[in-house]
């Protein structure tokens, strides 16, 4: 099965030495109505920002300069139908609850520069903290509660590329509504066409019935009790300063065939589904589940996101601008993923899924609209793998890659596609996993990976 362990292809540079020329807010081209936006339960619990950069090669026929300028104006246009992108979080003291107002603020907008090339800042695929360098997380001369929700980096490099970084709360969009905004973004530039999806604001859609229904447990769900809009990180997103290593697990298209024929083996339940994710991520919980102790009688329980678009009744627009994730859950004793068939794990992260009918994910929300509470689990496997950031088409072209700005944390594993280089790569199935452990750890969860890859 070769190292399975990715190493930066070069070295990478460590301060990208980023000026800073230009800093700005950019406001909706058309006067839009003030109002304040609803947020669902899903949304209440993702005040925090999300970083992604988008790294574009040289294009002769856009400079960094024309495209900076295009984007800025491509902004301005789609902040009209994504009004509440350039609104502020306020909270509601009536209802006691997180509200977006559309009042215009503006988003910001950085222009800077860096004397390396695209080429020279290392491998993008590897995690590099000097990334940081290509996003701005707040404007220096607004107040914090003034802060905007969403702000873009256009960095040039001397060879004529770029990075767009984009800070966003979390509560403004999910992957999906994300991507679907960039394909908006990408269809104005330069260009006066429709929008390439229209999107759907209504976040009532998954607002909690009245009275709300706490139909089955949720293990995966932990009661707090602060009241819901202030300002506290979800535990399982809780970033502990721990000394970690960090180190990239590369599965190519082969290995997750190979995955795919050994969760075959030993009858697998016939309602499981055998995906690429669902195996993937069946091998990782079981190396994390036994890297981190030696307890057999150990219960280990792995959240992962699962998009409930198709699964409420009726279900929503695949352009739903929101969060519409909800975590499901697997839970074992330790003892049974490491004695079990590989088949039995991949049917209980498939199980954990196919638990999210549209009654099980109605009676999530309700239960967030009564405990006020976070997703709760020993660790959370974060998939950028099929969001698709990378297929945006722009009048430029699309990015060589798209990568969330990486912070280690034991308790995030984080699965993103291969860089796109032109080749065949895989036709871009494989996978990276991004895993960062305590050294002692992460020297068993390697030897588990290694060992559970290659055993029958």
């Amino acid at each position: 099965m070769g190292t399975l362990c990715r190493e930066p292809l070069y070295p990478s540079i460590q301060d990208l030495k980023v000026t800073l020329q230009d800093s700005t807010l950019v406001f909706p081209s058309q006067e839009t109505e003030n109002r304040s936006i609803f947020l669902s339960n899903i949304d209440q619990v993702l005040n925090f920002y999300v970083q992604t950069i988008h790294f574009f090669p040289a294009n002769p026929d856009f400079t960094p300069e024309v495209i900076a300028s295009g984007l800025k104006t491509a902004l301005e246009k789609v902040l009209v139908p994504y009004d509440f992108v350039a609104g502020r979080l306020k909270h509601n003291p009536q209802s006691s609850r997180l509200e977006v107002e559309c009042n215009a603020a503006g988003a910001g907008f950085v222009v800077a520069s860096t004397q390396f090339s695209l080429d020279e800042i290392g491998d993008l695929v590897y995690p590099n903290p000097a990334f940081r360098g290509l996003i701005v997380q707040s404007l220096d001369n607004l107040e914090a509660d003034n802060q905007p929700l969403c702000i873009f980096q256009v960095t040039s490099f001397k060879c004529g590329g770029f990075a767009m970084g984009i800070s966003t709360n979390h509560v403004l969009f999910d992957g999906i509504s994300f991507k679907c905004f960039l394909e908006n973004l990408a269809s104005q530039a330069f260009d006066d066409k429709p929008l390439a999806i229209v999107p759907c604001h209504d976040r009532h859609l998954l607002a909690a019935r009245s009275p709300p229904r706490v139909t089955f447990p949720h293990p995966e769900l932990l009661k707090l009790e602060l009241p819901i809009g202030e300002d506290t990180i979800p535990s399982v997103f809780d970033c502990q300063q721990e000394d970690l290593d960090f180190k990239i697990f590369h599965l190519n298209s082969d290995n997750i065939s190979y995955l795919k024929e050994k969760a075959k083996i030993d009858g697998p339940n016939e309602n499981t589904k055998i995906t690429s994710f669902n195996v993937v991520s069946a091998l990782i919980w079981r190396c994390k589940a036994l890297s981190s102790g030696d307890n057999s009688q150990r219960v280990s329980t792995v959240l992962y996101a699962v998009d409930i678009r198709s699964r409420i009744k009726p279900s929503l627009p695949f352009s739903y601008c929101g969060n519409a994730v909800l975590s499901a859950y697997a839970s074992s004793i330790c003892s049974k993923l490491e004695d079990e068939p590989f088949s039995k794990i991949v049917d209980m992260v498939s199980e954990g899924a196919a638990r999210m009918t549209d009654e099980y994910a109605r009676s999530a929300i309700d239960w967030g609209e009564i405990y006020k509470g976070f997703p709760n689990g020993e660790f959370l496997i974060s998939s950028w793998w099929k969001l698709g950031f990378s297929e945006v088409e722009y009048p430029w072209g699309k990015p060589r890659y798209s990568c969330p700005v990486v912070y280690h944390r034991k308790e995030i594993i984080l699965l993103f596609p291969e860089i796109n280089n032109g080749s065949n790569n895989n036709n871009g199935n494989g996978v990276n996993v991004l895993v960062a452990l305590p050294a002692k750890e992460m020297e068993k969860f390697q030897s588990l990976f290694h060992t559970f890859l290659a055993s029958n």
